[in-house]
């Protein structure tokens, strides 16, 4: 990955949670949150 797709990437992010903080009203960082959650159980289990 190079500097300026990192920072492409970076910047996509902020934007979307940014939106929908203020319009799409989604709560994307609580469903974030909760698949993150389910994913690292997921994953203990194979551990």
């Amino acid at each position: 990955m190079t500097n300026r797709l990192a920072i492409a990437l970076g910047l996509v992010i902020i934007a979307l949670v940014t939106a929908d903080h203020f319009w799409l009203h989604w709560n994307l960082p609580v469903f974030v949150g909760r698949r993150l959650l389910a994913a690292i159980e997921y994953l203990a289990f194979w551990r």
